[in-house]
C-alpha cells in the first residue's frame, strides 16, 4: 500500500473512532463540554480546515481508483473472452491482484469520504441537540420562577385582602365609637335641660353635671 493509501486507511481508523465517541452515551453536562471545546477551539478549526483539503486529495483519489478499478475489471474480462483465455496461471494471478488493489482503494477513499459526511452530519445535529436542551432548561427555570413569584403573588394579595379587611372593621368600629360618643353627648345635654327645667319649677338649684 502506497503512503497516501495508507494515510487515508489512518485516517478512516480517526473518523471510526470519533464517531464511536460521538455516538457514545456520554452525561449531559460531558457531551455539552466536548462539543463546545470542538466548536470554539481555533486549533480544532484549523485541524478541521486541514482535513477539508485533505479530503478534496481524497476525492481525487477515489476517482482515479475508480477508474482503475473499471479499466482492470475490462481487462480481465476480455482476456477471459480470449481465444485461448488466461492459460498462464502467472498472468492469472497479476489479473486477480491488480483487481483487488483496484477495488480495495476504492473501498478505502469511498468509506473515508462516505464516514466524513457521516461525521459531520451526527456533529451537527448533536450540536442542535444540546442547544434544544438549553434551551428547554431555560425555559423550564423561567417558568419555575414565574410558578414562585405567582404564588409569591397570591400569598401578598391575600395578605393585603386581610389588611383591607382589618382596616375596614377598624374604621367601622371608630365610627361605632363617635356614634356613641355623640348619643352620650346628647343624652348629657338633654339630661342637663331637664334638670335646669326642673329646678326652676321646683325652685331648687342643682350642681349637678354630667360630664
Amino acid at each position: 500500500m502506497t503512503i497516501y493509501y495508507s494515510l487515508t486507511f489512518l485516517l478512516l481508523a480517526a473518523e471510526m473512532v470519533t464517531f464511536c465517541i460521538f455516538v457514545m452515551p456520554w452525561p449531559y453536562q460531558i457531551r455539552k463540554k466536548l462539543f463546545h471545546f470542538l466548536s470554539e477551539s481555533k486549533i480544532v478549526a484549523k485541524v478541521a480546515y486541514a482535513l477539508k483539503i485533505s479530503f478534496i486529495f481524497i476525492f481525487i483519489l477515489f476517482v482515479d481508483a475508480t477508474q482503475r478499478m473499471f479499466r482492470v475489471t475490462s481487462e480481465v474480462e476480455l482476456a477471459k473472452s480470449g481465444a485461448s483465455g488466461m492459460q498462464d496461471v502467472r498472468t492469472e494471478t497479476n489479473f486477480a491482484a491488480r483487481k483487488f488493489y483496484a477495488q480495495r482503494n476504492t473501498y478505502l477513499t469511498g468509506f473515508c469520504l462516505f464516514l466524513s459526511l457521516v461525521l459531520t452530519r451526527t456533529f451537527y445535529i448533536i450540536q442542535e441537540l444540546i442547544h434544544t436542551q438549553e434551551e428547554y432548561g431555560k425555559l423550564k427555570n423561567a417558568t419555575s420562577s414565574k410558578s414562585r413569584g405567582d404564588l409569591a403573588s397570591g400569598d401578598q394579595s391575600k395578605q393585603i385582602e386581610d389588611l383591607k379587611r382589618q382596616l375596614a372593621e377598624s374604621q367601622k368600629s371608630g365610627r361605632d365609637f363617635e356614634t356613641l360618643k355623640k348619643q352620650s353627648a346628647q343624652q348629657a345635654a338633654e339630661y342637663d335641660r331637664l334638670a335646669e327645667q326642673y329646678n326652676k319649677e321646683t325652685g331648687k338649684t342643682s350642681n349637678k353635671r354630667v360630664d
